[in-house]
């Protein structure tokens, strides 16, 4: 495949064209185009530009909607949530947080929750922005089935992945994790499929319960769970603060993120604020952080995940998908 250099700064100008030529507000574009831009930085190529064809072609089906604003509630002292009524879950968090993390510095630690949104694609790129306001932030979502239970062939729960981003002390990203409960994202299946590639066993089963490294009888069957029970247990964590505590759909009655018609995505997201220095000493958190982080440097090819992004310059990316992204950007 044919890789070209592209500059972010033009990846988010040419994302947030192309949402508004297919329906979506202003500043709702630019809140998508924001998360497409860090994807594509932090290499995360499933959740940014792959996505951008299904989100124009969504706007113009309705399955999404690009033009209502989300509805901000204050539940309780240390509770937010959000009902971003079946649009973008990126503006939906970006009108939430500052309530959310107000309430977590007076209270030490909030719930934010955002139900009956779009996919939110990359947990990360939220839970990155409650760090960078000093808190620790822990998220969590769900998605359409793909994943058996333990010893199971049915899918009952989707990728559901987890994240945690924490600070340092000035606010930048001291680590950050953001990973399918799954063995894999199923995009990574698709992407093998379409290669004609075959996958690592280990990763999912085909329809009668089987191992498989075959991504096309994996798309049949079911992925499965990273750590087999104990990252299900991880991903049933997931389905009850993304489903159940929002309102929204479960993963065994969500429907298919990518496809143009159907029915809207109507999922959730929750993540928890922590306020490291809740007790009031300023120094044993950020203390015991800066020891993590010195023990791993003094190991030559170890890091703390996440702790090294990129966040401006230059990218690559595929020559059609680039020329797609520009025709989609064109009135």
């Amino acid at each position: 495949m044919t890789e070209i250099t592209v500059n972010l700064d033009e990846v988010e100008i040419k994302t947030a064209l192309a949402l508004v030529n297919h329906g979506a507000k202003k500043w709702i574009a630019n809140e998508v185009a924001k998360a497409v831009r860090v994807a594509e930085a932090e290499g995360n190529k499933i959740c940014g530009l792959y996505y951008l064809e299904s989100y124009c072609n969504q706007l113009k089906s309705g399955r999404v909607d690009g033009k209502v604003d989300p509805e901000v509630k204050k539940v309780s002292g240390s509770s937010v949530y959000v009902d971003a009524k079946l649009g973008f879950a990126q503006p939906a968090f970006s009108e939430g947080l500052n309530l959310a993390v107000e309430l977590a510095k007076n209270n030490g630690i909030s719930l934010f929750s955002i139900g009956h949104s779009h996919t939110c694609t990359s947990m990360g790129y939220f839970t990155a922005q409650i760090a960078r306001q000093g808190l620790i932030g822990i998220g969590a979502t769900n998605a359409p089935a793909c994943v058996a239970p333990p010893g199971g062939n049915k899918p009952l729960l989707g990728t559901n992945p987890i994240s945690m981003s924490v600070p340092t002390e000035n606010n930048e990203i001291a680590f950050q994790f953001d990973q399918s409960t799954s063995a894999i994202a199923i995009g990574k299946i698709r992407v093998a499929a379409a290669n004609g590639e075959e996958i690592p066993e280990g990763w999912a089963v085909d329809k009668d319960g089987n191992p498989t490294t075959n991504p096309k009888e994996a798309l049949e069957g079911s992925l499965l769970s990273s750590g087999g029970y104990k990252g299900f247990g991880f991903g049933l964590m997931a389905e009850i603060l993304s489903s159940a505590l929002t309102g929204s759909l479960s993963s065994v009655n969500a429907p298919p993120l990518k496809t143009t018609e159907g029915a809207p995505h109507d999922l959730g997201q929750s993540y928890i604020l922590i306020d490291p220095n809740y007790n009031g000493i300023n120094n044993h958190f950020f203390e015991r952080l800066n020891d993590l982080s010195e023990f791993i440097s003094m190991q030559p090819d170890a890091r703390l995940p996440g702790s090294k992004k990129n966040s401006f310059g230059d990218v690559k990316i595929e020559r059609d998908l680039w020329s797609l992204v520009q025709l989609l950007s064109e009135k």
